[in-house]
């Protein structure tokens, strides 16, 4: 069967829709012959591409950003075959193939998926309670957090002046920064209950708790700077009790992966992370490779080698 390409038409402010015709004279001249299917809401993607990989498919190439990525990997990974992941970036964002050096040209990135070898990456696991109360679950390849990244997601969302955009354009890092000073304005810490691998149970304070995978989220913060994608451990970092004006001061840290020498960032490797909220009242929402799907408790494991992707050589 030929490779599938499943595309996210809205990815890029709907610029993938647009130039569509031009994205598939690149993969057909440097990469091959496809078929294509497009996604036509949230979680689309999951199932056409379980679908396909149970059908026999081989190759399953996501065209997007790391909303559509998440999405092609999870129906692989639910199908359970040894179908592999290409990716063919289109969107605004782009994290997930910073990590794995995958071009952002069209034409290189068709290159890089005809030429380049398939390796066997590591993916995170979240289990939490989504919005009615159940439990739930869902693979991350990215980063997944809580305290200020999903606060700024879920105000960039939600915002009457910005809900026109898709959730790529939310990772944009114009975007993502703005509602990153909005948030941070009125920032406090939340206070919660961590247990790593077989330690003890700790009380916390964070302003943002991350789970990394990988290295970047939110746009190019290089949050992980450690991170590998076939080492068999997350990247745990929590930015802990630090005032506004010193986030707004080492912002650029971020980006550098120079934040992990500031006293308030602590880091660790792990495989598996239980975090429950301090009061069992509290609502601490989680945001999983950049979507909003649940609150805590929760627990994050990762799963070693659970995905073949096709990377450059």
């Amino acid at each position: 069967m030929l490779p599938l390409v499943v595309v996210n038409p809205k990815s890029a402010s709907g610029a993938t829709r647009n130039n569509w015709s031009g994205i598939a004279s690149d993969l057909r001249t440097h990469f091959g012959a496809f078929q294509v299917a497009f996604t036509k809401g949230p979680g689309d993607g999951v199932e056409l591409a379980k679908r396909s990989a149970l059908e026999g498919r081989k190759l399953i190439i996501a065209c997007g950003g790391d909303g559509t990525i998440n999405e092609i990997a999870n129906g692989i990974i639910a199908s359970e075959t040894n179908c592999e992941l290409g990716i063919f970036p289109s969107g605004t964002g782009g994290d997930f193939r910073r990590t794995l050096e995958i071009p952002s040209e069209p034409r290189e990135a068709a290159r890089a998926l005809k030429e380049g070898r398939t390796e066997a990456i590591d993916v995170g696991r979240a289990t939490y309670k989504n919005f009615d109360g159940e439990e739930e679950n869902r693979h991350f390849l990215n980063v997944t957090s809580f305290g200020l990244a999903a606060a700024i997601i879920d105000r960039v969302k939600g915002s009457s002046s910005l809900n026109w955009l898709p959730l790529d354009t939310v990772r944009g890092r114009a975007t993502f920064a703005l509602s990153t000073l909005q948030e941070v304005v009125g920032i406090g810490t939340t206070r919660v209950r961590v247990k790593i691998d077989d330690g003890d149970e700790r009380l916390i304070s964070t302003v943002n708790f991350c789970i990394a995978n990988a290295r970047y989220f939110g746009g190019g913060m290089m949050i992980a700077p450690d991170a590998k994608v076939n080492d068999g451990f997350l990247d745990v970092i929590n930015i802990g009790d630090i005032n506004t004006a010193k986030i707004i001061l080492n912002a650029y840290t971020l980006y550098r992966g120079t934040h992990l020498d500031l006293p308030e960032v602590a880091d660790t490797l792990a495989k598996r992370i239980e975090a429950r909220p301090m009061n069992d009242h509290d609502q601490v929402h989680i945001e999983v490779d950049g979507e909003l799907p649940g609150m805590l408790p929760a627990v994050y494991e990762v799963v070693p080698k659970a995905l073949k992707v096709r990377v450059p050589r």
